[in-house]
């Protein structure tokens, strides 16, 4: 919806009052946030409103509090909400207030990080282009036309809030808002203009008069009364900048984002938990996960640039909205474990303790006597044995054990004792829409066709001599900017009658490019998320006599951060041509012509109207390696109700639509099979990207998520641009679905029921019984049972192996208390397994399970 900016003053008069008879009072002191008097340990997850759509919210929200959440967090999107000057838009997957009443709903908080600059690999740092564009402007700095357009749509996100009573003073959900974001990263870039504005954008959030606290993340300097935070893998160490101010972790990363081309990274669940506990052992009080669901850069919201569509981030829970186990649940079991030391936490007085070497111990006390512990070994390779309060405790190598009464403990970081999953993309073909087959029996699908004519098409935008900075051209409206000039060949030259081949030599800031020679693709070029940058150089056909030059310049992504990131360009910025008699023809001062966009993407034939353009042409058989193709087939929706991606791993490089809706840039560039990649990851010792990596020599993404909700019951339209040329009739749906379940528990680490546990509870450790327990998805039952040992088996989830010691019954064992049931526990008592097995080996079980 657009929204005039003559409202403004109208609706920031109608808020002007708060109600808070109805709403809570939320401060802070230098231990936690304090709501109606109550110091609260918070758990906050991260959700993106525009990374996924409404019909998923609140499966997404309910799953994040399954899993522990007690708020929900995501930045506020200032380019998807103010596309144009003065024109806002909060509708679809921008639909804000919805997404913040339906947190609101499942009873839980609400973290608001308005910024408005967000960087997230979200496209211009959620920045709209416009504002580069208007005089004098300069991102982020003591810049007046920047600073007015920031509290312009600041005061009118928060007057939307207020309109809809959605801040905790008001009895709405939101307890946090956030202004600016990791400017302290770069603060020493901007040089005299960095303070001032650092300090005016916390004084202009103050002035707002929410009525709940705000917050500066990675900004050291942050004034009184906003509160800085911390962003990392880790943040145990951090100090916050008052003795007045609580400690907040705005951005735990339990894992990383992938760029076309590259790896793809891996944070172990053993590590993220590891992190999260040390911060609240070190007197944390908020941790928020960025992200708890990643979700997708739909319609070329990706930054980077070369950041994929994906950002599934290996995040608690996946692009496609399924539980990541065992990340997820062992993440929920660590939530539940700090949960039962919330009061001595917060309102006791704490105590470290050196154990020894690398060990160490807080322990929190409160005045009634209530007592909580943190046990930790950050030793990164050797497991340890300590001594507390009298009592033996065995510390793995980096870890950590919870101990909420102070003696026993009821999680370690680095035991696993919750379930795997086996998640595969199962492939379904194209079908036909039912409404769109003549009989029938017709399985054959049809498709239509438009293949667009490489360089200028219809009238040129503009004529000038020399290169261009593309995104500066573009201004982002479209991916594509074609560059095109000629030149003359004389019959005379040497490489004609030698049958040789000229050299195309192109320099290039970004991103990517084809090149064509008289309408024929010669080859393509792309920098990566490292290197913006390239140089392209490919042989060429030239023939006697004029010769078209067509350089098709590509955009993958927008720049989200960085100093000045804003002015960071793309585009081609030298041509030149090697093997003539004459030398190195340099043609980057010629005379070139310029065309903004694709002839396609002006007639809109991707959705509407442009469905039913004459440009689309029918054949039974759509051209294949054919570049600058255009290919639409009206299709079914894949059976089930499972989340579906497309399938691309036969495709080049290109956009994809169903029914209109973007799905985004598809790019299954593989990564080289020359990198680092590894077959286990191990969870010790510090994290960073490059640690855990797999994917070597496969394709960065091959499956881009298509939200269930965008498909009708029949007749789907789906568009594909090709830009290079490949095959689209080996495109495939796929769907996500867990295929297998799996349990690894060992006798020495028995199983606890947390959510019944209770401080005052007097039981003996040794009547507790380690247990497997295993539940398949919704509608499905355990079907069957893969793998089964009882012993010392080794492997993963998907490729266990026997070990020296195994107990032979332990398969029968498992299918008399699991088949046919959705759900099982297999406890390690000696009416299951033999207790003479091995003696002297710390046993366990291992267990896969089939779900049907």
């Amino acid at each position: 919806m657009g929204i005039p900016f003559t409202l403004l003053l109208l609706i920031s008069l109608l808020c002007l009052w708060v109600g808070a008879s109805d709403g809570a009072n939320v401060t802070y002191d230098h231990r936690s946030l304090i709501i109606d008097g109550q110091r609260k340990l918070l758990i906050s997850a991260s959700i993106h409103y525009p990374r996924s759509v409404p019909g998923m919210w609140r499966g997404l929200i309910q799953t994040a509090k399954e899993g522990g959440a007690d708020a929900i967090e995501s930045y506020v999107f200032w380019n998807g909400h103010e596309p144009t000057q003065g024109n806002y838009y909060f509708g679809g997957r921008y639909d804000l207030v919805k997404f913040v009443k339906t947190v609101q709903q499942a009873g839980m908080y609400m973290i608001l990080r308005i910024g408005p600059f967000v960087a997230a690999e979200w496209f211009y740092g959620g920045i709209p282009i416009w504002l580069h564009y208007v005089p004098g402007t300069v991102f982020r700095t003591d810049n007046e036309p920047f600073k007015y357009h920031m509290q312009k749509f600041t005061m009118f996100i928060v007057n939307l809030m207020k309109k809809e009573k959605l801040f905790a003073s008001q009895g709405g959900p939101i307890i946090l808002a956030q202004i600016e974001n990791e400017y302290g990263n770069y603060e020493f870039s901007y040089g005299s203009g960095a303070k001032p504005y650092a300090t005016w954008a916390a004084k202009m959030a103050v002035s707002q008069n929410i009525g709940v606290p705000w917050i500066m993340c990675q900004q050291p300097d942050a004034p009184d009364p906003v509160i800085n935070t911390c962003n990392s893998f880790y943040c145990d160490q951090f100090t916050p900048n008052s003795p007045s101010k609580p400690k907040f972790w705005t951005e735990n990363w339990p894992g990383w984002f992938k760029t076309f081309g590259s790896r793809d990274p891996h944070r172990p669940a053993e590590d993220v938990a590891f992190a999260v506990a040390r911060f609240f052992q070190k007197g944390g009080s908020l941790n928020n996960y960025y992200m708890y669901h990643g979700g997708t850069n739909f319609d070329r919201t990706n930054g980077g640039p070369f950041i994929t569509t994906s950002y599934d981030y290996e995040a608690p829970i996946d692009e496609y909205g399924l539980p990541r186990l065992p990340k997820w649940s062992h993440l929920k079991e660590l939530h539940q474990a700090i949960k039962l030391c919330e009061k001595p936490l917060l309102d006791g007085e704490t105590t470290n303790l050196s154990l020894g070497p690398s060990l160490e111990a807080d322990v929190y006390t409160d005045s009634s006597g209530a007592c909580a512990a943190f046990l930790a070994n950050i030793d990164d390779k050797k497991d340890k044995t300590v001594e507390f309060q009298n009592r033996t405790y065995a510390l793995p190598a980096w870890s950590v054990s919870i101990l909420p009464d102070c003696k026993n403990v009821v999680f370690n970081t680095a035991k696993i004792q919750s379930q795997s999953s086996i998640v595969e993309m199962v492939p379904e073909a194209l079908l036909p829409s039912a409404s769109t087959s003549e009989n029938e029996g017709l399985k054959a699908l049809k498709w239509e066709v438009f293949v667009e004519k490489p360089g200028i098409w219809g009238k040129a935008d503009f004529v000038k001599n020399g290169l261009i900075e593309h995104i500066n051209t573009t201004k982002y409206t479209t991916d594509y900017l074609w560059y095109t000039t000629s030149i003359f060949v004389d019959e005379n030259e040497e490489f004609l009658k030698k049958g040789d081949q000229p050299t195309l030599l192109v320099e290039s800031k970004g991103h990517a490019l084809h090149a064509f020679v008289n309408r024929q693709l010669e080859g393509s070029a792309s920098g990566n998320g490292l290197n913006f940058a390239f140089n392209f150089s490919s042989p060429i056909s030239l023939k006697a006599g004029e010769n078209e030059i067509a350089l098709l310049s590509m955009t993958v992504g927008l720049q989200n951060a960085g100093a000045f990131y804003e002015s960071w360009g793309a585009g081609l910025t030298s041509v030149k041509i090697k093997g003539l008699k004459a030398g190195i023809l340099d043609l980057s001062a010629s005379n070139w012509t310029y065309k903004i966009g694709l002839e396609g993407e002006n007639l809109g034939i991707y959705k509407g109207q442009g469905f039913n353009s004459p440009k689309w042409v029918s054949t039974s058989d759509p051209p294949k390696d054919q570049p600058l193709t255009w290919y639409k087939a009206v299709v079914d929706p894949p059976s089930g109700d499972e989340p579906v991606g497309l399938d691309m791993l036969h495709m080049g490089k290109g956009l994809a639509w169903l029914n209109g809706e973007s799905i985004g840039i598809y790019f299954p560039v593989k990564s080289s099979e020359h990198e680092d990649c590894v077959k286990e990851c191990d969870y010790r010792g510090k994290f960073s990207p490059n640690k855990c990596s797999t994917g070597c020599g496969e394709p960065t993404q091959r499956w881009y998520h298509v939200p269930r909700s965008w498909f009708k019951p029949s007749g789907n339209v789906l568009v594909i641009f090709e830009e290079k040329g490949a095959d689209p009739t080996k495109i495939k749906f796929s769907k996500r679905k867990t295929s297998s379940i799996c349990s690894a528990v060992s006798e020495d680490y028995p199983s606890i029921d947390l959510e019944s546990w209770n401080t005052n509870r007097d039981e003996d450790p040794k009547d507790r019984r380690a247990k497997a327990h295993l539940k398949c998805p919704e509608h499905t039952k355990i079907h069957g049972v893969n793998f089964a040992s009882f012993g010392n088996p080794t492997g993963s989830c998907g490729s266990f192996s026997l070990g020296s010691c195994h107990d032979p019954t332990a398969t029968s064992v498992v299918e008399k208390v699991c088949l046919n049931r959705n759900e099982c526990n297999v406890e390690l008592t000696p009416e299951h397994f033999s207790k003479d097995l091995c003696p002297g080996t710390t046993k366990k079980l291992t267990v896969e399970v089939v779900c049907r």
